[in-house]
């Protein structure tokens, strides 16, 4: 039987920059269907991110991300009945996906303030290679570097 095949996504930009990773930041952000809500809560953390930093909040953004990306995870394998975490590479989706994920989590973590600020706080962070999303990523490197003994495991 053949696999099925698996299509890619078209992805559609958003609506003031033009870039389809701040429109798939924008769908992750988003809670209840309510984009309008997620768009304004982005969009007014991006002017608070200008404000601070006095720099272009999308290569602020883009920058943030990209020190949030994890390169490798541990992956759970059954092996002669003994459960390993064997260290892998992680793929580039899904690399975008956890970095926003990261990201997002730790701004809804923090308390007493508006999402914008929250979430422009933790771009600035991530930015500057600090805070919870940074320090879940060296938590993730850190697992997979223990687990570096079991890569042969890896198919």
């Amino acid at each position: 039987m053949r696999r099925k095949r698996n299509y890619k996504k078209e992805r559609n930009p958003d609506i003031k920059f033009d870039s389809v990773a701040i429109g798939r930041f924008i769908n992750y952000l988003m809670k209840d269907g309510k984009k309008s809500t997620a768009e304004k809560v982005f969009y007014n953390a991006f002017d608070k991110i200008q404000k601070e930093t006095k720099d272009n909040p999308a290569t602020v953004f883009e920058k943030a991300l990209e020190n949030a990306t994890p390169l490798l995870e541990v992956v759970s394998k059954r092996v002669g009945g003994a459960n390993y975490q064997v260290p892998r590479e992680v793929r580039p989706e899904r690399k975008f996906f956890l970095a926003c994920k990261w990201i997002i989590e730790a701004a809804r973590a923090k308390k007493g303030k508006p999402m914008a600020d929250k979430l422009a706080e933790e771009l600035i962070l991530a930015f500057k290679n600090e805070g919870s999303a940074i320090k879940k990523k060296q938590n993730v490197h850190r697992m997979a570097e223990a687990n570096r003994a079991f890569a042969h495991f890896a198919r």
